[in-house]
């Protein structure tokens, strides 16, 4: 709810601060006294148009702050992992109202704090503006966004939204409570549109793509039939620089085995001069020493030292005659250069050579747009469209319940509020497309026909009301939404809610005021009494005139909260203009009478 309304140097407001009730809260004062500046500090901080006439005159800008209380529900549902779709608020995450709310702030980089929201706009009188969510600066978007899951306004300029079919259907989705069945729709959707995506990838394809399927399945074909092997090319390259140097291994590798063991180069030349032998001969004499210690210790390393020799002799004539041929250096020419090709193409290793195969073949599937294929997709989409269409009629029967319903009890909320002979029909028709009649959410066109007076023609909404009748319209929706769906987390503001009442309808149109504000928070801008002796809380904006220090100021407005005697008084203003005896006592009967003994929302209208 709005905790919270800061102004400073808007229109004739200087400074004011209101701290709205968390039920109902009226807004009076008198004709032209400024009360509009106040719903046009809601429009700033909500990202509407930023007008630097609006600045204060002798200001340098003007600034309005909103402060949101959210629920702990609403703070929590930014970390509960729901993200099912519910085809209304916000239309990426299922949430509604505050919650959808937390979570914009959040993806702008701002979560609350305390609880709270701070939302806040500058307009210069130069005309640049700025807007700031939680002290973070963020287009006014963003703001727009935020606030507009916070705030709805029924007023004369913000009608037009309802008229919008989008919103329509979201609203009777919202009390049609069909979140399961929009949910399940928009799973079979999203299947069917996805594979509508890749059919329609298959049949568009030109020569570029055909070229493409062309290039990719002659690229697997070659790299299969090279077959190569991880780190082939690298080991084909060892053995090859081997049997270049052949003459120099044989050469090297027989001098070093004619040092160290003569024996394995030449069995006739054991003469006794290779490190084997005088290492062994050492041995022995050392051996033959009868004294021990030292000389035992050093046989005993020579002995080690021997043994060392033999593994390495041992693994140096393993080496011998096996450089290969000069029939083996071309083939393993003729190999390394038919993998270099394909590193040089699809590398540079030989194992991103077979990775972009298993990817090209992945790739060639979708591709390939030969009849075949296009008919197995074809058959899958089939499937996949009959799915979604029974989810369709199942989300369309929910509809048109709800829609009867909800043009019956609007209807009855209408008569109560000085709108004899005024109905609302909601009709829920199928899509007028024979071809595919489905949409993102659902096979229905959801129209919303108002009749103003008995025997007007039936309208859509937007063209067939006065302001005034269209803010009694929709206080009747939100009441039906709020006896049927419980409360909203979000604050109602009504303008020109009145225009056109008096006499007991005036009453009735506060009583029902204050029932929307049992379940939501009710701000109401009013010239009646008995509309705002219904309020919780009662602002009053009153017109000074200037100080004489300051007369290049203008006139400058005040807003202050009313109670008690001080509230009485402004309620006799508003029944007759004086505060005379009479009306003062008009006024404390008023109040005395303006008390709501209805149940909590969702309970019906009992007490009517």
């Amino acid at each position: 709810m709005l905790e919270e309304l800061d102004i400073r140097n808007l229109g004739p407001i200087r400074e004011a601060t209101i701290a709205p009730a968390a039920g109902m809260t009226a807004i009076t004062g008198e004709t032209g006294a400024g009360k509009s500046m106040l719903l046009s500090a809601i429009r700033l901080v909500s990202g509407g148009a930023a007008e630097s006439s609006r600045v204060s005159a002798g200001a340098d800008e003007a600034w309005a702050q909103a402060i949101f209380a959210l629920s702990d529900d609403a703070v929590a549902s930014e970390h509960s992992g729901d993200t099912n779709d519910a085809g209304s608020g916000d239309a990426d995450s299922g949430l509604t109202g505050a919650a959808a709310a937390v979570a914009k702030a959040h993806d702008a980089g701002v979560d609350p704090e305390d609880g709270e929201l701070f939302l806040s706009r500058t307009v210069r009188a130069s005309g640049r503006s700025r807007a700031v969510l939680g002290g973070k600066s963020v287009p006014r978007s963003v703001l727009g966004a935020i606030a507009g899951e916070l705030v709805i306004i029924h007023g004369q300029t913000d009608q037009l939204k309802i008229a919008a079919a989008a919103r329509q259907r979201e609203f009777l989705d919202r009390v049609a409570g069909d979140e399961a069945e929009l949910a399940a729709y928009r799973k079979a959707w999203d299947a069917l549109a996805a594979m509508d995506e890749r059919l329609e990838r298959l049949r568009s394809q030109e020569s570029s793509a055909r070229q493409q399927a062309d290039y990719l399945r002659e690229s697997i074909d070659r790299i299969n039939r090279t077959d190569p092997q991880p780190g082939e090319d690298e080991e084909l390259k060892a053995r090859r620089e081997r049997i270049e140097n052949a003459a120099d291994i044989a050469q090297g590798v027989g001098s070093a085995l004619g040092a160290l063991d003569a024996s394995q180069v030449d069995v006739d030349a054991a003469d006794g001069t290779s490190a084997v032998e005088l290492i062994n001969h050492a041995v022995t004499s050392l051996r033959a020493i009868r004294v021990g210690g030292t000389f035992a210790e050093q046989a005993d390393r020579l002995e080690s030292i021997n043994a060392d020799l033999g593994d390495v002799v041992f693994a140096l004539s393993q080496e011998l005659g096996d450089e290969g041929s000069v029939e083996d250096l071309d083939q393993i020419n003729g190999r390394i250069h038919e993998l270099g090709d394909l590193a040089r193409r699809w590398g540079p290793t030989l194992a991103d050579v077979l990775a972009w195969r298993d990817k090209a073949a992945f790739d060639l599937e979708d591709l390939d747009a030969s009849p075949e294929k296009v008919a197995e997709l074809e058959s899958e989409r089939q499937t996949l469209y009959d799915a979604a269409l029974a989810a369709a009629d199942v989300l369309s029967a929910a509809r048109v319940a709800a829609a009867a319903d909800l043009g019956a009890r609007v209807t009855e909320e209408l008569g109560s509020l000085a709108m004899l002979g005024a109905s609302l029909e909601v009709r829920v028709t199928p899509r007028d497309k024979a071809d595919d009649p489905l949409g993102p959410y659902g096979r229905d066109d959801i129209a919303f026909l108002f009749t103003p007076f008995e025997g007007s023609p039936q309208l859509p909404m937007g063209k067939s009301a006065s302001g005034g009748e269209l803010s009694r319209l929709m206080l009747a929706l939100e009441l039906v939404a709020a006896d049927t769906r419980g409360g909203a987390d979000q604050t109602f503001i009504f303008d020109e809610v009145d225009a056109g009442v008096g006499g007991k309808a005036a009453v009735e149109l506060g009583k029902r005021l204050a029932r929307l504000a049992r379940s939501a928070q009710v701000i109401v801008v009013t010239h009646l009494a008995q509309v705002a002796s219904w309020a919780d809380a009662q602002f009053v904006v009153t017109k000074e005139p200037p100080d004489a220090d300051d007369d290049d100021l203008g006139v400058v407005t005040t807003i202050a909260e009313v109670n008690g005697e001080t509230r009485v008084h402004e309620i006799a203003r508003m029944l007759s203009g004086s505060e005379s005896e009479a009306s003062l006592d008009h006024a404390r009967e008023l109040l005395s009478d303006s008390r709501l003994t209805l149940p909590l929302a969702g309970a019906g209208a009992a007490g009517d």
